[in-house]
Protein backbone atom coordinates (compact mmCIF):
# COMPACT_ATOMS: atom_id res chain seq x y z
CA UNK A 1 0.00 0.00 0.00
CA UNK A 2 2.80 2.41 0.75
CA UNK A 3 4.33 1.74 -2.65
CA UNK A 4 1.03 2.52 -4.35
CA UNK A 5 0.71 5.84 -2.49
CA UNK A 6 4.20 6.82 -3.54
CA UNK A 7 3.50 6.04 -7.15
CA UNK A 8 0.35 8.19 -7.08
CA UNK A 9 2.05 11.15 -5.34
CA UNK A 10 5.00 11.43 -7.77
CA UNK A 11 2.89 12.29 -10.88
CA UNK A 12 1.14 15.05 -8.95
CA UNK A 13 4.50 16.62 -8.07
CA UNK A 14 5.58 16.47 -11.75
CA UNK A 15 2.35 18.15 -12.87
CA UNK A 16 2.93 20.94 -10.39
CA UNK A 17 6.43 21.47 -11.74
CA UNK A 18 5.16 21.57 -15.33
CA UNK A 19 2.47 24.13 -14.47
CA UNK A 20 5.09 26.27 -12.71
CA UNK A 21 7.37 26.09 -15.77
CA UNK A 22 4.53 27.08 -18.10
CA UNK A 23 3.67 30.08 -15.93
CA UNK A 24 7.30 31.20 -15.93
CA UNK A 25 7.44 30.85 -19.70
CA UNK A 26 4.25 32.94 -20.07
CA UNK A 27 5.71 35.64 -17.83
CA UNK A 28 8.95 35.66 -19.84
CA UNK A 29 7.02 35.92 -23.11
CA UNK A 30 4.99 38.80 -21.70
CA UNK A 31 8.16 40.53 -20.56
CA UNK A 32 9.65 40.12 -24.04
CA UNK A 33 6.57 41.58 -25.69
CA UNK A 34 6.80 44.61 -23.43
CA UNK A 35 10.54 44.96 -24.06
CA UNK A 36 10.01 44.48 -27.82
CA UNK A 37 7.73 47.45 -27.94
CA UNK A 38 4.48 45.83 -29.00
CA UNK A 39 2.73 47.27 -26.00
CA UNK A 40 4.60 50.65 -26.11
CA UNK A 41 2.42 53.45 -27.47
CA UNK A 42 3.42 54.92 -30.89
CA UNK A 43 5.18 58.34 -30.89
CA UNK A 44 3.02 61.33 -31.60
CA UNK A 45 3.34 62.87 -35.09
CA UNK A 46 4.12 66.59 -35.44
CA UNK A 47 1.11 68.79 -35.88
CA UNK A 48 2.46 70.38 -39.10
CA UNK A 49 3.70 67.51 -41.30
CA UNK A 50 4.44 69.79 -44.29
CA UNK A 51 6.74 72.03 -42.24
CA UNK A 52 8.50 69.03 -40.71
CA UNK A 53 9.00 67.49 -44.16
CA UNK A 54 10.35 70.77 -45.52
CA UNK A 55 12.76 71.05 -42.61
CA UNK A 56 14.05 67.53 -43.17
CA UNK A 57 14.37 68.20 -46.90
CA UNK A 58 16.41 71.34 -46.30
CA UNK A 59 18.66 69.51 -43.85
CA UNK A 60 19.20 66.71 -46.39
CA UNK A 61 20.02 69.21 -49.17
CA UNK A 62 22.46 71.02 -46.90
CA UNK A 63 24.23 67.78 -46.05
CA UNK A 64 24.35 66.80 -49.73
CA UNK A 65 25.84 70.15 -50.75
CA UNK A 66 28.39 69.84 -47.97
CA UNK A 67 29.30 66.37 -49.18
CA UNK A 68 29.76 67.63 -52.76
CA UNK A 69 31.89 70.52 -51.52
CA UNK A 70 34.10 68.19 -49.51
CA UNK A 71 34.48 65.87 -52.48
CA UNK A 72 35.47 68.82 -54.70
CA UNK A 73 37.99 70.01 -52.11
CA UNK A 74 39.45 66.51 -51.88
CA UNK A 75 39.72 66.25 -55.68
CA UNK A 76 41.40 69.67 -55.90
CA UNK A 77 43.81 68.67 -53.16
CA UNK A 78 44.66 65.46 -54.98
CA UNK A 79 45.28 67.34 -58.24
CA UNK A 80 47.40 69.95 -56.48
CA UNK A 81 49.56 67.30 -54.83
CA UNK A 82 49.95 65.49 -58.16
CA UNK A 83 50.89 68.75 -59.89
CA UNK A 84 53.42 69.62 -57.20
CA UNK A 85 54.98 66.18 -57.48
CA UNK A 86 55.21 66.53 -61.26
CA UNK A 87 56.71 70.02 -60.97
CA UNK A 88 59.26 68.76 -58.48
CA UNK A 89 60.15 65.86 -60.75
CA UNK A 90 60.51 68.14 -63.77
CA UNK A 91 62.57 70.63 -61.79
CA UNK A 92 64.93 67.89 -60.62
CA UNK A 93 65.17 66.53 -64.17
CA UNK A 94 65.82 70.01 -65.57
CA UNK A 95 68.67 70.59 -63.11
CA UNK A 96 70.30 67.29 -64.03
CA UNK A 97 69.91 67.78 -67.78
CA UNK A 98 71.14 71.39 -67.58
CA UNK A 99 74.26 70.16 -65.78
CA UNK A 100 74.93 67.71 -68.63
CA UNK A 101 74.62 70.29 -71.43
CA UNK A 102 78.34 71.27 -71.31
CA UNK A 103 79.18 67.59 -71.82
CA UNK A 104 76.95 67.51 -74.91
CA UNK A 105 78.63 70.69 -76.14
CA UNK A 106 82.04 69.07 -75.71
CA UNK A 107 81.00 66.02 -77.74
CA UNK A 108 79.44 68.23 -80.39
CA UNK A 109 82.53 70.42 -80.68
CA UNK A 110 84.87 67.40 -80.86
CA UNK A 111 82.83 65.84 -83.69
CA UNK A 112 82.69 69.09 -85.67
CA UNK A 113 86.44 69.83 -85.35
CA UNK A 114 88.07 66.54 -86.23
CA UNK A 115 91.81 66.18 -86.46
CA UNK A 116 93.07 64.46 -89.57
CA UNK A 117 95.91 62.82 -87.62
CA UNK A 118 93.47 61.10 -85.25
CA UNK A 119 92.19 57.66 -86.41
CA UNK A 120 88.61 57.50 -87.60
CA UNK A 121 87.84 54.72 -85.11
CA UNK A 122 88.42 57.18 -82.28
CA UNK A 123 85.76 59.55 -83.56
CA UNK A 124 83.43 56.65 -84.20
CA UNK A 125 83.69 55.70 -80.52
CA UNK A 126 83.07 59.32 -79.46
CA UNK A 127 80.05 59.56 -81.75
CA UNK A 128 78.64 56.30 -80.37
CA UNK A 129 78.96 57.52 -76.77
CA UNK A 130 77.48 60.88 -77.73
CA UNK A 131 74.46 59.29 -79.40
CA UNK A 132 73.82 56.98 -76.45
CA UNK A 133 73.94 59.89 -74.01
CA UNK A 134 71.70 61.97 -76.25
CA UNK A 135 69.14 59.16 -76.53
CA UNK A 136 68.98 58.79 -72.75
CA UNK A 137 68.36 62.53 -72.38
CA UNK A 138 65.76 62.46 -75.16
CA UNK A 139 63.82 59.82 -73.24
CA UNK A 140 63.85 62.26 -70.31
CA UNK A 141 62.23 64.89 -72.55
CA UNK A 142 65.24 66.71 -74.04
CA UNK A 143 65.01 67.81 -77.68
CA UNK A 144 67.44 70.03 -79.69
CA UNK A 145 66.19 73.18 -81.38
CA UNK A 146 66.16 73.50 -85.15
CA UNK A 147 68.25 76.46 -86.26
CA UNK A 148 70.03 76.54 -89.64
CA UNK A 149 67.60 77.44 -92.43
CA UNK A 150 64.87 78.50 -90.00
CA UNK A 151 63.61 82.03 -89.44
CA UNK A 152 65.01 83.69 -86.35
CA UNK A 153 62.70 83.42 -83.31
CA UNK A 154 63.69 85.63 -80.36
CA UNK A 155 61.86 83.26 -78.01
CA UNK A 156 64.11 80.34 -79.03
CA UNK A 157 67.27 81.83 -80.52
CA UNK A 158 69.89 84.33 -79.45
CA UNK A 159 71.59 86.22 -82.30
CA UNK A 160 75.17 87.33 -81.65
CA UNK A 161 76.13 88.24 -85.21
CA UNK A 162 74.42 89.31 -88.43
CA UNK A 163 75.60 88.76 -92.01
CA UNK A 164 74.34 90.29 -95.29
CA UNK A 165 71.47 88.32 -96.75
CA UNK A 166 72.83 88.08 -100.27
CA UNK A 167 72.03 84.37 -100.62
CA UNK A 168 69.62 83.97 -97.72
CA UNK A 169 66.25 85.24 -96.66
CA UNK A 170 65.96 88.13 -94.28
CA UNK A 171 66.16 86.94 -90.64
CA UNK A 172 67.23 83.45 -91.73
CA UNK A 173 69.62 81.58 -89.45
CA UNK A 174 72.79 80.81 -91.39
CA UNK A 175 75.00 79.26 -88.68
CA UNK A 176 74.61 77.70 -85.27
CA UNK A 177 77.30 78.60 -82.74
CA UNK A 178 75.80 76.76 -79.76
CA UNK A 179 72.94 74.30 -79.82
CA UNK A 180 69.77 75.11 -77.93
CA UNK A 181 67.47 72.61 -76.21
CA UNK A 182 63.91 72.17 -75.00
CA UNK A 183 62.81 70.01 -72.11
CA UNK A 184 59.21 68.81 -72.49
CA UNK A 185 58.09 71.79 -74.56
CA UNK A 186 59.85 74.23 -72.22
CA UNK A 187 62.92 76.16 -73.30
CA UNK A 188 65.96 74.92 -71.42
CA UNK A 189 68.62 76.95 -73.26
CA UNK A 190 68.33 79.22 -76.33
CA UNK A 191 70.46 78.54 -79.38
CA UNK A 192 73.24 81.01 -80.19
CA UNK A 193 73.17 81.72 -83.92
CA UNK A 194 74.18 83.99 -86.80
CA UNK A 195 71.34 85.66 -88.67
CA UNK A 196 71.15 86.99 -92.23
CA UNK A 197 69.86 90.53 -92.56
CA UNK A 198 68.71 92.14 -95.79
CA UNK A 199 70.55 95.39 -96.65
CA UNK A 200 68.62 98.58 -96.13
CA UNK A 201 67.42 100.34 -99.27
CA UNK A 202 68.91 103.79 -99.81
CA UNK A 203 66.73 106.85 -100.12
CA UNK A 204 65.63 107.36 -103.72
CA UNK A 205 67.47 110.21 -105.54
CA UNK A 206 65.54 112.72 -107.66
CA UNK A 207 65.42 111.92 -111.38
CA UNK A 208 67.66 113.87 -113.80
CA UNK A 209 66.21 117.18 -114.94
CA UNK A 210 64.12 117.49 -111.78
CA UNK A 211 65.15 119.81 -109.05
CA UNK A 212 64.97 118.88 -105.45
CA UNK A 213 62.07 120.33 -103.49
CA UNK A 214 62.93 123.75 -102.09
CA UNK A 215 63.77 124.01 -98.46
CA UNK A 216 61.40 125.80 -96.19
CA UNK A 217 62.48 129.39 -95.60
CA UNK A 218 62.76 130.52 -92.11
Amino acid sequence: MENEKLSVTQPQAGAAEESETESQGKETLADRRVEGGTDVPAPELPSDLAAAYQELREAKDALYERLLRKQAELENFRKRVQREKEDFRQHATADLVRALLPTLDGFDWALKHRDADVPAQFYQGIELIYQELLEVLKRAGLSPLETVGKIFDPHLHQAVETVPASQHRDQEIVEELQRGYKLKQRLLRPAIVKVAVAPRTETAQPASGQSAPPEDSE
